[in-house]
């Protein structure tokens, strides 16, 4: 697809944080966070984990119920999926990941399989890398322990606040869900679409002469079939260098550069423009069909707007959380010392 066509084809969003109304309604509904446990601050370090002297010994001889679980357990977890060096990653492992997805990303992975092909990539290689780590321990350099534990500190604090801020699972209801959609509907207008293709003859801006009267020729040359009797626009696009026919898809009238446009409201449906010159190129474009505006309905919108509407509570509640953490331990700063540390760290870069 030509850029110079569409300035930019995107998934269109259901609804952005920005145009829905404030959800005081809505947000009523959902119980507070919990309230942080009061406690006195320490400094205690962390206990290390303690290995048993001696391994517990297993019972002699297991019923043969739990030994057939122990066996289908074994098994569901020796099912290699995949695998590199000596490194394998079960079934087991796959189910975990895919269980911990949101509900967006797991839509996403049912559309495109190839997305779970590609994290289990990922996987495999960050297995390698982890296995250098530990040959070289990397990780044991005091400079890149220290980084490790701030990381590990940051993970764990935001895996809680995720947990405190999570709303229930219900949320919202389904009339604070109406309530919203009706206070936004202007947010889920589609504009006017069109199906479009094109045949496309490229010519760069800073193109010599030689390349422009070959580009010119070529123009001149498609505009004549187009113009036969029973053209088939998508074999001459094919004929062009377009794989697809020339087909662009569905466009949203406001993604279409000014000047395409403006032909484009001009044809009829199945009606070819003429060439129409940009700063890449020549583009004979037809309307293969096109879409009056309209409000999308709300079953249409429902999965985003409920996504929408939690994620929206889960920042309510991880800010009310954290107001009453620090209600409880008001912090103190010097912001003195602070402020000369930062001088001390500007001076010994300079």
């Amino acid at each position: 697809m030509s850029n110079s066509i569409v300035d930019c084809i995107r998934r269109t969003a259901l609804v952005s944080v920005a145009t829905l109304v404030p959800l005081v309604a809505a947000a009523q509904t959902a119980p507070t966070p919990p309230a942080p446990a009061q406690r006195q601050p320490h400094t205690a370090p962390r206990a290390a984990k303690q290995e048993p002297a001696v391994a517990p010994q297993a019972p002699a001889a297991a019923p043969k119920a739990a030994r057939a679980a122990d066996n289908a357990d074994a098994r569901k977890n020796d099912d290699v999926i995949a695998r590199v060096g000596n490194t394998n990653i079960s079934a087991e492992e796959i189910r975990g990941y895919v269980a911990a997805l949101g509900d967006r990303d797991l839509a996403a992975l049912r559309q495109d399989p190839n997305l779970l092909s590609q994290a289990v990539r990922m996987m495999l290689a960050n297995r390698l890398v982890l296995q250098e780590i530990n040959a070289k321990k990397w990780d044991q350099q005091p400079s890149i322990a220290e980084k490790l534990d701030r990381v590990r500190e940051s993970a764990a604090v935001e895996l809680y606040l995720q947990t405190v801020s999570n709303p229930p699972e219900k949320f919202p209801s389904d009339d604070d869900l109406q309530k919203v959609y009706d206070a936004n509907r202007a947010a889920f207008l589609m504009p006017r679409q069109f199906e479009l293709a094109q045949v496309f003859v490229a010519l760069p801006k800073d193109a010599d002469k030689a390349a422009e009267d070959k580009a010119r020729k070529s123009v001149e040359d498609i505009q004549r079939k187009l113009k036969a009797p029973g053209a088939d626009f998508a074999a001459i696009a094919t004929e062009a260098g377009d794989a697809n026919g020339g087909a662009l898809g569905w466009v949203v009238e406001n993604q279409i550069r000014p000047e395409i446009r403006s032909r484009v409201m001009e044809l009829a449906k199945n009606a070819v423009s003429e060439p129409i010159k940009l700063d890449d190129g020549w583009h004979f474009v037809k309307v293969l069909d096109t879409k009056t505006p309209y409000t999308r309905t709300l079953p249409e919108v429902r999965d985003g707007l409920i996504q929408q509407i939690r994620n929206e509570r889960a920042a309510v509640l991880r800010r009310t959380y954290l107001a009453e953490l620090l209600k409880q331990q008001p912090p103190v700063i010097n912001e003195l010392a602070l402020a000369g540390l930062l001088n001390e760290r500007g001076a010994a870069t300079r």
